[in-house]
């Protein structure tokens, strides 16, 4: 069964697939992941700050480590919690959510999040469209649901 995006026009096809269902199959509905532009924009931010020579906690850090510090950040920030567990070498990790799994709208406030940081921060961000659409809308048949 393919997965589509429900707007008007495929929800009565989404109606026919549960109508056609055989006992012991199932059907999702969920909120659409992330776009690829939503995540190109992130990590390019991520990078430049890594690349800004920003320090935190006195060491300069990179995209990866940068990305790990917003989502962790971010998740606090919106109400969630950040659960720190020693790791099997006794190192502490961050069990903190995917931005794989994030709908549009929750990596748009990720991505909202993580510029005013920037700005506050006077981060120059390299080629970054201030107009850029926070949450594009798609249309027809996706394979990502």
């Amino acid at each position: 069964m393919k997965s589509v995006i429900l707007y008007q026009k495929t929800r009565a096809l989404a109606k026919q697939y549960i109508d056609q269902a055989q006992d012991g199959q199932m059907m999702t509905i969920k909120d659409v992941t992330r776009t690829l532009e939503q995540n190109a924009k992130f990590h390019a931010v991520c990078e430049d700050v890594a690349k800004s020579g920003m320090k935190w906690m006195d060491k300069t850090r990179t995209a990866a480590q940068w990305k790990v510090l917003f989502v962790s950040g971010h998740t606090v920030a919106t109400g969630g919690s950040a659960d720190m567990v020693p790791g099997f070498e006794n190192e502490f990790v961050n069990l903190r959510e995917s931005t794989a799994g994030m709908g549009i709208k929750r990596l748009s406030s990720l991505l909202e999040y993580t510029l005013a940081w920037c700005a506050m921060h006077e981060v120059k961000l390299k080629e970054f469209d201030v107009n850029y659409q926070m949450a594009p809308s798609r249309n027809g048949v996706s394979d990502d649901i």
